[in-house]
């Protein structure tokens, strides 16, 4: 979706974000936006190990029984 909005699509939502935001609220805004994202990408992959820890487990666990 974002790859169809090129150039001057992304020119134009800056220039927007200039005028409502103003310039002194725009690093505020980016800094939050950033945080926020930092905490989400960090979120996913503590929640991707603790997927892939426990997928493991149990295929050990599997693994035991039928070995019996």
């Amino acid at each position: 979706m974002l790859s169809n909005i090129g150039i001057p699509g992304l020119i134009l939502i800056l220039v927007l974000a200039l005028i409502i935001f103003g310039p002194k609220k725009l690093p505020e805004i980016g800094r939050a936006v950033g945080q926020t994202l930092r905490e989400f990408k960090k979120s996913a992959r503590e929640l991707t190990s603790d997927m892939t820890e426990d997928v493991q487990k149990d295929m050990k666990e599997a693994k035991d029984t039928t070995s019996k």
